[in-house]
Protein backbone atom coordinates (compact mmCIF):
# COMPACT_ATOMS: atom_id res chain seq x y z
CA UNK A 1 0.00 0.00 0.00
CA UNK A 2 2.75 2.43 0.42
CA UNK A 3 3.19 2.42 -2.99
CA UNK A 4 0.21 3.77 -3.46
CA UNK A 5 -1.29 5.88 -1.23
CA UNK A 6 1.21 8.57 -0.67
CA UNK A 7 2.88 8.72 3.73
CA UNK A 8 1.08 11.60 4.08
CA UNK A 9 -2.31 10.34 3.11
CA UNK A 10 -1.96 7.04 4.68
CA UNK A 11 -0.64 8.70 8.16
CA UNK A 12 -4.52 10.84 7.46
CA UNK A 13 -6.33 7.94 7.11
CA UNK A 14 -4.79 6.08 9.71
CA UNK A 15 -5.60 9.07 12.26
CA UNK A 16 -9.05 8.97 10.90
CA UNK A 17 -9.70 5.53 12.08
CA UNK A 18 -7.78 5.90 15.44
CA UNK A 19 -10.28 8.64 15.64
CA UNK A 20 -13.68 6.58 14.71
CA UNK A 21 -12.45 4.32 17.37
CA UNK A 22 -12.13 7.03 20.32
CA UNK A 23 -15.55 8.15 18.92
CA UNK A 24 -17.35 4.74 18.72
CA UNK A 25 -16.33 4.05 22.43
CA UNK A 26 -17.51 7.67 23.89
CA UNK A 27 -20.98 7.45 21.85
CA UNK A 28 -21.76 4.56 24.33
CA UNK A 29 -20.95 6.87 27.54
CA UNK A 30 -24.65 7.67 29.20
CA UNK A 31 -23.31 11.35 29.86
CA UNK A 32 -22.69 11.75 26.42
CA UNK A 33 -25.84 10.63 25.52
CA UNK A 34 -27.52 12.56 27.53
CA UNK A 35 -26.90 16.06 26.36
CA UNK A 36 -27.93 16.17 22.60
CA UNK A 37 -25.94 18.92 21.00
CA UNK A 38 -22.94 16.48 21.97
CA UNK A 39 -24.71 13.34 21.02
CA UNK A 40 -25.65 14.95 17.74
CA UNK A 41 -22.00 16.62 16.61
CA UNK A 42 -20.63 13.09 17.46
CA UNK A 43 -22.86 11.10 15.15
CA UNK A 44 -22.17 13.82 12.06
CA UNK A 45 -18.62 13.28 12.58
CA UNK A 46 -18.77 8.89 13.11
CA UNK A 47 -21.00 8.97 9.90
CA UNK A 48 -18.20 11.89 7.97
CA UNK A 49 -15.46 9.06 9.74
CA UNK A 50 -17.09 6.04 8.52
CA UNK A 51 -17.85 6.55 5.26
CA UNK A 52 -14.04 6.96 4.75
CA UNK A 53 -12.58 4.77 7.20
CA UNK A 54 -14.82 1.44 5.84
CA UNK A 55 -13.22 1.58 2.15
CA UNK A 56 -10.14 2.35 3.64
CA UNK A 57 -10.56 -0.71 5.76
CA UNK A 58 -11.15 -2.66 2.46
CA UNK A 59 -8.19 -1.00 0.68
CA UNK A 60 -5.99 -3.01 3.65
CA UNK A 61 -7.88 -6.13 3.17
CA UNK A 62 -6.84 -6.02 -0.22
CA UNK A 63 -3.28 -5.35 -0.08
CA UNK A 64 -3.01 -8.07 2.15
CA UNK A 65 -4.42 -10.67 -0.09
CA UNK A 66 -1.68 -8.91 -2.42
CA UNK A 67 0.69 -9.27 0.09
CA UNK A 68 -0.09 -13.15 0.56
CA UNK A 69 -0.21 -14.08 -3.19
CA UNK A 70 3.70 -12.04 -3.99
CA UNK A 71 4.26 -14.71 -0.96
CA UNK A 72 3.77 -17.85 -2.85
CA UNK A 73 5.94 -16.32 -5.67
CA UNK A 74 8.73 -16.74 -3.82
CA UNK A 75 11.32 -19.64 -5.87
CA UNK A 76 10.82 -22.98 -4.43
CA UNK A 77 7.36 -22.86 -3.16
CA UNK A 78 4.33 -24.68 -4.09
CA UNK A 79 4.38 -24.22 -7.78
CA UNK A 80 0.79 -25.19 -8.34
CA UNK A 81 -0.22 -22.12 -5.49
CA UNK A 82 2.16 -19.83 -7.23
CA UNK A 83 0.34 -20.60 -10.31
CA UNK A 84 -2.90 -19.40 -8.66
CA UNK A 85 -1.00 -16.29 -7.13
CA UNK A 86 -0.16 -15.61 -10.64
CA UNK A 87 -3.57 -15.21 -12.01
CA UNK A 88 -4.76 -13.36 -8.97
CA UNK A 89 -2.54 -10.87 -8.64
CA UNK A 90 -2.77 -9.22 -11.49
CA UNK A 91 -6.79 -8.43 -10.70
CA UNK A 92 -6.26 -7.85 -7.29
CA UNK A 93 -3.98 -4.82 -8.26
CA UNK A 94 -6.19 -3.35 -10.37
CA UNK A 95 -8.88 -3.40 -7.56
CA UNK A 96 -6.14 -1.69 -5.27
CA UNK A 97 -5.59 1.09 -7.79
CA UNK A 98 -9.74 1.45 -7.94
CA UNK A 99 -9.93 1.40 -3.95
CA UNK A 100 -7.13 4.12 -3.82
CA UNK A 101 -8.60 6.54 -6.44
CA UNK A 102 -12.24 6.04 -4.56
CA UNK A 103 -10.04 7.18 -1.29
CA UNK A 104 -8.26 10.51 -2.41
CA UNK A 105 -11.54 11.39 -3.99
CA UNK A 106 -13.37 10.82 -0.96
CA UNK A 107 -10.73 12.65 0.88
CA UNK A 108 -11.09 15.61 -1.24
CA UNK A 109 -14.73 15.87 -1.13
CA UNK A 110 -14.77 15.98 2.44
CA UNK A 111 -12.59 19.32 2.30
CA UNK A 112 -14.28 21.10 -0.53
CA UNK A 113 -17.47 22.58 -1.15
CA UNK A 114 -17.99 20.22 -4.60
CA UNK A 115 -21.69 19.06 -2.89
CA UNK A 116 -22.96 22.74 -2.91
CA UNK A 117 -24.99 23.81 -5.92
CA UNK A 118 -23.86 27.33 -6.62
CA UNK A 119 -24.67 30.60 -7.65
CA UNK A 120 -23.56 31.81 -11.17
CA UNK A 121 -22.82 35.81 -11.48
CA UNK A 122 -21.90 36.78 -15.35
CA UNK A 123 -20.99 40.16 -16.19
CA UNK A 124 -20.17 42.36 -18.76
CA UNK A 125 -16.74 43.42 -19.03
CA UNK A 126 -14.97 45.67 -21.61
CA UNK A 127 -16.57 45.84 -25.53
CA UNK A 128 -20.27 47.80 -24.47
CA UNK A 129 -22.81 46.38 -26.33
CA UNK A 130 -20.92 44.16 -28.02
CA UNK A 131 -19.55 42.31 -23.96
CA UNK A 132 -23.13 42.35 -22.97
CA UNK A 133 -23.87 40.26 -26.01
CA UNK A 134 -21.02 38.16 -25.11
CA UNK A 135 -22.31 37.44 -21.43
CA UNK A 136 -25.40 36.23 -23.15
CA UNK A 137 -23.59 34.24 -25.09
CA UNK A 138 -22.20 32.72 -21.75
CA UNK A 139 -25.18 32.75 -20.41
CA UNK A 140 -27.19 30.61 -22.86
CA UNK A 141 -23.65 28.17 -22.80
CA UNK A 142 -24.07 27.55 -19.05
CA UNK A 143 -27.80 26.88 -19.49
CA UNK A 144 -27.26 23.97 -22.36
CA UNK A 145 -24.38 22.30 -20.37
CA UNK A 146 -26.88 22.82 -16.98
CA UNK A 147 -28.98 21.13 -18.87
CA UNK A 148 -26.99 18.48 -19.74
CA UNK A 149 -26.01 17.37 -16.69
CA UNK A 150 -29.00 17.54 -14.83
CA UNK A 151 -29.24 20.88 -13.25
CA UNK A 152 -31.91 23.68 -12.72
CA UNK A 153 -31.37 27.07 -13.26
CA UNK A 154 -33.20 30.19 -11.90
CA UNK A 155 -32.76 33.56 -12.89
CA UNK A 156 -32.13 35.30 -9.26
CA UNK A 157 -31.92 39.20 -11.17
CA UNK A 158 -30.75 40.05 -14.02
CA UNK A 159 -29.86 44.00 -16.06
CA UNK A 160 -30.86 44.07 -19.60
CA UNK A 161 -28.74 45.55 -22.55
CA UNK A 162 -30.26 47.68 -25.25
CA UNK A 163 -29.04 45.25 -28.20
CA UNK A 164 -30.50 42.22 -26.32
CA UNK A 165 -27.51 41.28 -24.52
CA UNK A 166 -26.58 41.40 -20.60
CA UNK A 167 -24.97 43.63 -18.46
CA UNK A 168 -25.44 41.38 -15.48
CA UNK A 169 -27.18 38.56 -14.64
CA UNK A 170 -26.91 36.26 -11.41
CA UNK A 171 -28.69 32.81 -10.91
CA UNK A 172 -29.27 29.60 -8.88
CA UNK A 173 -27.69 26.09 -10.25
CA UNK A 174 -28.71 23.07 -8.08
CA UNK A 175 -28.45 19.79 -8.82
CA UNK A 176 -26.15 17.04 -7.72
CA UNK A 177 -22.09 18.42 -6.75
CA UNK A 178 -22.90 21.75 -8.97
CA UNK A 179 -20.27 23.56 -8.01
CA UNK A 180 -17.90 20.96 -8.69
CA UNK A 181 -18.79 21.19 -12.20
CA UNK A 182 -18.68 25.23 -12.15
CA UNK A 183 -15.99 25.87 -9.87
CA UNK A 184 -13.55 26.88 -12.15
CA UNK A 185 -15.61 29.09 -14.93
CA UNK A 186 -14.70 31.83 -12.10
CA UNK A 187 -12.94 34.92 -14.19
CA UNK A 188 -12.43 36.76 -16.56
CA UNK A 189 -13.63 35.46 -20.43
CA UNK A 190 -12.12 37.19 -23.77
CA UNK A 191 -13.77 36.84 -26.98
CA UNK A 192 -12.35 37.56 -30.47
CA UNK A 193 -14.76 37.91 -33.11
CA UNK A 194 -16.62 40.30 -35.84
CA UNK A 195 -19.61 41.95 -33.60
CA UNK A 196 -22.59 42.35 -35.30
CA UNK A 197 -22.31 46.08 -34.95
CA UNK A 198 -19.26 46.03 -36.97
CA UNK A 199 -19.82 47.07 -40.70
CA UNK A 200 -15.97 46.59 -41.96
CA UNK A 201 -16.02 43.02 -40.67
CA UNK A 202 -13.43 43.34 -38.18
CA UNK A 203 -12.52 41.51 -35.45
CA UNK A 204 -12.97 43.05 -31.50
CA UNK A 205 -11.59 41.86 -28.62
CA UNK A 206 -14.40 41.83 -25.70
CA UNK A 207 -14.47 40.55 -22.74
CA UNK A 208 -16.86 39.51 -19.82
CA UNK A 209 -16.79 37.75 -15.85
CA UNK A 210 -18.48 34.63 -14.30
CA UNK A 211 -18.38 34.37 -10.43
CA UNK A 212 -19.06 31.06 -8.98
CA UNK A 213 -19.92 30.56 -5.49
CA UNK A 214 -20.64 27.79 -3.75
CA UNK A 215 -24.28 28.26 -2.13
CA UNK A 216 -24.85 29.31 1.02
CA UNK A 217 -26.83 27.69 3.97
CA UNK A 218 -28.91 29.17 6.84
CA UNK A 219 -26.49 26.95 8.68
CA UNK A 220 -23.31 28.84 7.38
CA UNK A 221 -23.72 32.44 7.91
CA UNK A 222 -26.36 34.30 10.38
CA UNK A 223 -27.80 37.46 9.26
CA UNK A 224 -29.88 39.30 11.56
CA UNK A 225 -32.75 41.35 10.56
CA UNK A 226 -31.75 44.18 12.64
CA UNK A 227 -28.98 44.14 10.47
CA UNK A 228 -31.00 44.38 7.40
CA UNK A 229 -32.35 47.51 5.40
CA UNK A 230 -35.11 46.11 3.26
CA UNK A 231 -36.93 47.81 0.50
CA UNK A 232 -39.83 46.89 -1.61
CA UNK A 233 -40.02 48.40 -4.88
CA UNK A 234 -41.81 48.02 -8.68
CA UNK A 235 -39.75 45.56 -10.75
CA UNK A 236 -39.10 46.68 -14.44
CA UNK A 237 -39.17 44.93 -17.58
CA UNK A 238 -41.42 42.32 -18.98
CA UNK A 239 -44.52 40.90 -16.99
CA UNK A 240 -47.49 43.04 -18.02
CA UNK A 241 -49.31 45.24 -15.59
CA UNK A 242 -48.13 43.52 -12.44
CA UNK A 243 -44.70 45.33 -13.39
CA UNK A 244 -46.32 48.52 -12.53
CA UNK A 245 -48.58 48.39 -10.06
CA UNK A 246 -47.18 45.85 -7.52
CA UNK A 247 -43.83 46.52 -5.38
CA UNK A 248 -43.06 42.89 -5.92
CA UNK A 249 -39.19 43.39 -6.14
CA UNK A 250 -36.79 42.97 -3.07
CA UNK A 251 -34.06 45.30 -2.41
CA UNK A 252 -32.15 44.34 0.68
CA UNK A 253 -28.75 45.93 2.10
CA UNK A 254 -26.63 44.53 4.69
CA UNK A 255 -25.36 47.39 6.73
CA UNK A 256 -22.33 45.70 8.87
CA UNK A 257 -20.98 44.85 5.11
CA UNK A 258 -22.72 47.01 3.26
CA UNK A 259 -23.87 44.27 0.61
CA UNK A 260 -26.60 45.37 -1.94
CA UNK A 261 -28.87 42.57 -3.25
CA UNK A 262 -31.82 43.07 -5.73
CA UNK A 263 -34.41 40.35 -7.16
CA UNK A 264 -37.40 41.08 -9.13
CA UNK A 265 -38.13 38.03 -10.63
CA UNK A 266 -40.79 36.63 -9.12
CA UNK A 267 -44.50 38.15 -8.82
CA UNK A 268 -44.47 37.75 -5.40
CA UNK A 269 -42.54 39.66 -2.80
CA UNK A 270 -42.20 36.93 -0.63
CA UNK A 271 -40.63 34.91 -2.67
CA UNK A 272 -37.89 37.27 -4.38
CA UNK A 273 -37.01 37.73 -0.69
CA UNK A 274 -35.89 34.52 -0.11
CA UNK A 275 -34.48 34.44 -3.23
CA UNK A 276 -32.47 37.58 -2.43
CA UNK A 277 -31.48 36.55 1.37
CA UNK A 278 -30.10 33.36 -0.21
CA UNK A 279 -27.71 35.78 -2.66
CA UNK A 280 -27.33 37.78 0.32
CA UNK A 281 -25.80 34.84 2.35
CA UNK A 282 -23.76 33.56 -0.43
CA UNK A 283 -22.10 36.49 -1.24
CA UNK A 284 -21.33 37.07 2.52
CA UNK A 285 -19.74 33.39 2.95
CA UNK A 286 -17.53 34.20 -0.49
CA UNK A 287 -16.55 37.53 1.23
CA UNK A 288 -15.52 35.75 4.42
CA UNK A 289 -13.62 33.34 3.03
CA UNK A 290 -11.73 35.80 0.71
CA UNK A 291 -10.95 37.42 3.83
CA UNK A 292 -9.56 34.19 5.66
CA UNK A 293 -7.58 33.32 2.49
CA UNK A 294 -5.94 36.56 1.80
CA UNK A 295 -2.89 35.33 3.50
CA UNK A 296 -2.88 32.48 1.56
CA UNK A 297 -2.16 34.12 -1.69
CA UNK A 298 1.46 33.18 -2.01
CA UNK A 299 -0.32 29.39 -2.58
CA UNK A 300 -2.71 30.62 -4.51
CA UNK A 301 -0.83 31.81 -7.45
CA UNK A 302 -0.05 27.48 -7.92
CA UNK A 303 -3.69 26.89 -8.01
CA UNK A 304 -5.93 26.12 -11.12
CA UNK A 305 -7.36 29.69 -10.63
CA UNK A 306 -7.91 31.77 -7.46
CA UNK A 307 -11.35 32.36 -9.09
CA UNK A 308 -10.41 36.52 -8.79
CA UNK A 309 -12.87 37.96 -11.97
CA UNK A 310 -9.69 39.78 -12.95
CA UNK A 311 -7.75 36.49 -13.38
CA UNK A 312 -8.28 35.63 -17.69
CA UNK A 313 -9.27 32.34 -17.44
CA UNK A 314 -10.29 31.60 -21.24
CA UNK A 315 -10.16 33.32 -24.80
CA UNK A 316 -13.10 31.84 -27.46
CA UNK A 317 -11.73 32.75 -30.85
CA UNK A 318 -14.56 32.80 -33.27
CA UNK A 319 -11.82 33.01 -36.37
CA UNK A 320 -10.06 30.00 -35.85
CA UNK A 321 -12.79 28.10 -34.38
CA UNK A 322 -10.83 27.52 -30.84
CA UNK A 323 -11.46 27.96 -27.10
CA UNK A 324 -8.09 28.53 -25.50
CA UNK A 325 -8.26 27.18 -21.20
CA UNK A 326 -5.07 29.94 -20.32
CA UNK A 327 -4.73 27.98 -16.84
CA UNK A 328 -4.18 24.31 -18.32
CA UNK A 329 -2.71 25.77 -21.99
CA UNK A 330 -5.33 23.29 -24.05
CA UNK A 331 -7.63 24.18 -26.71
CA UNK A 332 -10.69 22.80 -27.65
CA UNK A 333 -13.55 23.18 -30.12
CA UNK A 334 -15.36 26.34 -29.79
CA UNK A 335 -18.38 25.04 -31.83
CA UNK A 336 -18.84 22.25 -29.01
CA UNK A 337 -18.49 24.50 -26.12
CA UNK A 338 -20.83 27.21 -26.77
CA UNK A 339 -23.03 24.40 -27.43
CA UNK A 340 -23.06 23.86 -23.85
CA UNK A 341 -20.52 20.75 -24.22
CA UNK A 342 -18.35 21.23 -21.66
CA UNK A 343 -17.21 18.31 -20.45
CA UNK A 344 -14.51 17.97 -22.03
CA UNK A 345 -13.23 21.44 -20.54
CA UNK A 346 -14.50 20.68 -17.04
CA UNK A 347 -12.72 16.93 -17.27
CA UNK A 348 -9.30 18.67 -17.48
CA UNK A 349 -9.68 21.17 -15.07
CA UNK A 350 -10.93 18.56 -12.76
CA UNK A 351 -8.18 16.20 -13.35
CA UNK A 352 -5.39 19.11 -13.26
CA UNK A 353 -7.06 20.38 -9.97
CA UNK A 354 -6.85 16.75 -8.59
CA UNK A 355 -3.25 16.51 -8.78
CA UNK A 356 -2.97 19.71 -7.11
CA UNK A 357 -4.97 19.05 -4.23
CA UNK A 358 -3.63 15.55 -3.56
CA UNK A 359 -0.40 16.91 -3.20
CA UNK A 360 -1.78 19.22 -0.75
CA UNK A 361 -3.02 16.53 1.43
Amino acid sequence: MAELLKPRIRARLDAMAARLAELEVRIQDPAVLARSDSAAALHKELGSLRRIVAPYEQLRATQRQIEECQGLLVPGGDSELAQLAGQELPALEVRARQQVDGLVDLLLAETSDDRRNAILEIRAGTGGEEAALFARDLMVMYQRYCERQGFRVEVLSESAAEMGGFREIVCSVTGQDVFRHLQFESGGHRVQRVPATESQGRIHTSTATVAVLPEAEEVDVEIRDADLDFQAVRASGPGGQNVNKVSSAVRLTHRPSGLVVFCQEERSQHKNRARAMKLLRTRLMDRRRNEAESARAEQRRNQIGSGERSDRIRTYNFPQDRVTDHRIQQNFSLGQVMAGKLEPVVEALLAADRERRIEEL
